[in-house]
């Protein structure tokens, strides 16, 4: 397989400006006067035309041309014609669920396996992961399934922070990862920190960025994953 997929945790770090820290780690993945296709269908509090504008503003300075799939009639050419595409964050279920009402899972999977780039951030990496199990968000419509794109064989876990707010009493970050785990455990979990993404390229996968990941896999919970590891072995 020719894969070239870009995971990013997040679209800001801190009080970075919006996609700002992106732009170098998504530059390999474009080619000058590519027509790139944007999926805003995670964001539910914005209209797709006002997401369009904000993601082609902050990636202006990549050579690339960026369209919305809404923009089009026909989702599946729209897909077909592009030269990479850009996955949104937002709301995880309602990206899965839209792709799912347009028929998209399959063809997205099947263009990326054939080298299409792909980019994605917060939902938009989610939905890279063999489901959406472990997303942090609230599952305000149900897809028909939670199966996704399978770009990656295991569980992806973006925006991970293992803060609790003193005097809160619900669970942490780690503690719904155990959960998983512990109904799940022969599927490992990667929990990527904002500011780090993953990088497949063909059968190899790289942590890159400036945060550690964690690793969750049955009894081994919360181990650290270094900057700039090799983690092919999961493929």
């Amino acid at each position: 397989m020719t894969i070239n997929a870009l995971m990013l945790s997040a679209s800001r770090v801190g009080d970075s400006a919006y996609l700002t820290h992106t732009l170098e780690l998504i530059r390999p993945l474009t080619q000058p006067g590519q027509q790139w296709l944007f999926i805003p269908y995670a964001g539910v509090s914005v209209s797709y035309d006002d997401y369009l504008i904000k993601v082609q503003t902050a990636l202006e300075p990549l050579p690339i041309i960026i369209t919305s799939i809404h923009q089009f009639s026909d989702p599946k050419q729209a897909i077909k014609n592009a030269a990479g595409i850009l996955v949104g964050g937002g709301n995880t279920f309602q990206l899965l669920n839209e792709l799912y009402r347009y028929d998209l899972v399959h063809l997205i999977r099947e263009q990326v396996e054939n080298g299409m780039p792909y980019v994605g951030w917060s939902a938009g990496s989610n939905i890279t992961g063999a489901s959406i199990r472990t997303t942090n968000d609230m599952p305000i419509t149900e897809p028909p399934s939670f199966t996704a794109l399978g770009i990656l064989p295991f569980q992806l876990n973006p925006h991970y922070t293992n803060y609790q707010m003193p005097g809160h009493n619900g669970e942490t970050r780690a503690q719904r990862l155990l959960e998983f785990t512990m109904v799940d455990p022969l599927t490992p979990v990667i929990a990527i920190q904002e500011g780090s993404a993953l990088w497949r390229r063909g059968e190899t996968l790289q942590l890159i960025g400036d945060e550690v990941a964690y690793l969750f896999h049955g009894k081994q919970q919360e181990v650290e994953i270094a900057v700039n590891s090799d983690l092919s072995h999961f493929l």
